[in-house]
């Protein structure tokens, strides 16, 4: 981040933005296997057809995901598989920080 312009910062704060919402997360997940339609995005995440879609848009404006058309059916992948890498660089992080409270709250209890 060091030498970032503002515009730049805020253009990395709305990336992080859009990946600050759990349904967002589980459509990224859902998309590690490949290719899905808004339909079986909907079932995978039991969600509504028109929440997924709405989260659809927000991902693809930040360019983590694609779509393309195919008859009447719209089917979305990734577009940028480094969000992977940081997703699973944070989620360890998170279980880590679990796991060490889990440890602490076991240890009080045992007192």
């Amino acid at each position: 981040m060091e030498g970032l312009s503002d515009q730049a910062l805020t253009q990395v704060a709305q990336y992080f933005s859009a990946l600050a919402e759990p349904t967002r997360l589980r459509i990224l997940n859902c998309l590690r296997d490949g290719e899905l339609n808004v339909g079986e995005l909907a079932e995978r995440c039991e969600c509504s057809q028109a929440n997924v879609s709405r989260h659809l848009s927000t991902l693809a404006k930040h360019g983590f995901i694609q779509r393309e058309g195919r008859g009447n059916a719209a089917y979305y992948q990734i577009a940028d598989e480094s969000v992977y890498a940081l997703c699973d660089l944070v989620c360890s992080n998170v279980a880590r920080q679990l796991d060490a409270q889990a440890a602490l709250l076991n240890t009080l209890r045992n007192r």
